[in-house]
């Protein structure tokens, strides 16, 4: 999976956000599983929690054990990385629809057409970095 994340001024890493995430967007998971009875699918991420894992209490594994990130300083980068995020579904061993525009999962419909798809999107230009250490002027 890739995305395009903004983080706001803060005192945490990247990684403790992330990692966050991860356990919340987890944890949410699981409960639609098992509240729409996936026992397969559940038995599976049951069967990848590795040994030492187990034993520290974890019961599913849902997540790559690592992830990279890419500091985008610019425009020309985000727009890259953007074009990556949207043809990259629908090629190679994907192929999960005959165009960007047309995977329901990706803001390219958001921004090739301006039209909302099944997520809400925020433009990546309005994505900077605001400081909420400070009282709110408006």
């Amino acid at each position: 999976m890739t995305v395009v994340i903004s983080l706001r001024k803060t005192n945490k890493s990247f990684n403790k956000i992330i990692g966050d995430g991860k356990r919340f967007i987890g944890y949410d998971i699981i409960k639609r599983l098992k509240r729409n009875n996936q026992n397969n699918i559940l038995a599976k991420l049951e069967a990848s929690v590795h040994k030492s894992d187990k034993i520290r209490g974890k019961l599913f594994e849902i997540w790559e054990d690592t992830f990279s990130w890419k500091h985008c300083y610019g425009n020309d980068f985000i727009i890259q990385k953007l074009e990556y995020m949207h043809n990259n579904p629908c090629r190679g061993k994907w192929n999960l629809a005959p165009s960007a525009i047309e995977y329901q999962h990706s803001s390219a419909n958001f921004y090739l057409t301006g039209k909302r798809g099944i997520y809400e999107v925020l433009h990546y230009l309005r994505l900077e970095d605001i400081d909420l250490t400070k009282p709110d002027s408006s």
